[in-house]
């Protein structure tokens, strides 16, 4: 979830935006904005930054394992192929 204070530092910009001819709107204008900006955000699927960091780790390390078994296939499919003589018939993989 989206953290409240971040909603609202947005908020209070966006209402440090406005023209100075309308302060007196300023005060609504920035509850207007949190309960937007709330609502808004409350329906994106958003992941906190740990949860994406966690799952940074996992992808690097199925990345890892990944490709430590693409070279043992790789092995195995070449040592395959260096015992098959020459009268052997040829295995497909």
């Amino acid at each position: 979830m989206f953290d409240p204070k971040s909603i609202d530092d947005i908020a209070n910009r966006l209402a440090g935006a406005i023209p100075p001819g309308l302060n007196h709107l300023k005060e609504d204008m920035e509850k207007n904005f949190h309960a937007i900006l709330q609502g808004a955000l409350a329906k994106l699927d958003l992941v906190t930054r740990e949860e994406f960091e966690v799952q940074k780790l996992v992808l690097a390390k199925t990345r890892s394992k990944l490709e430590e078994l693409e070279k043992r296939v790789a092995q195995m499919e070449q040592n395959i192929t260096a015992a098959q003589s020459p009268g052997d018939p040829q295995v497909e993989l």
